[in-house]
């Protein structure tokens, strides 16, 4: 196993950028590929959250992250990724862009 940073690219097919994105964990990532013009944000951002059934673009339920406020202030670093297409951890992909998914978990703030 080789650790990684909080920024810059992995030397793997595609060279997604990580963004460094902690709330849901303390280390989260999620990984930019600017070319595919997506970003897998794993649990950062979910479309459907499984510890309470809730649709739409949110952060995981507070019993499930490690620190929700700083989860909410990491969506900062999705939405200046600029993709049209969010990868969750959990639910659909999110095909209306990131910067529109952040503004709608926002709105629907800590669970």
């Amino acid at each position: 196993m080789r650790r990684y940073g909080d920024e810059g690219t992995l030397d793997v097919p595609g060279s997604p950028q990580i963004v460094f994105t902690p709330g849901h964990t303390l280390g989260h990532c999620a990984l930019h590929l600017p070319e595919r013009d997506v970003v897998i944000a794993g649990d950062a951002l979910v479309t459907l959250n499984p510890y309470t059934g809730a649709v739409g673009p949110q952060i995981v339920a507070r019993a499930a992250t490690a620190d929700s406020e700083r989860a909410l202030r990491s969506l900062d670093r999705l939405a200046e990724t600029g993709a049209t297409t969010l990868l969750p951890g959990h639910g659909e992909p999110w095909t209306r862009g990131v910067k529109q998914a952040v503004e709608e978990a926002r709105r629907a703030g800590v669970s």
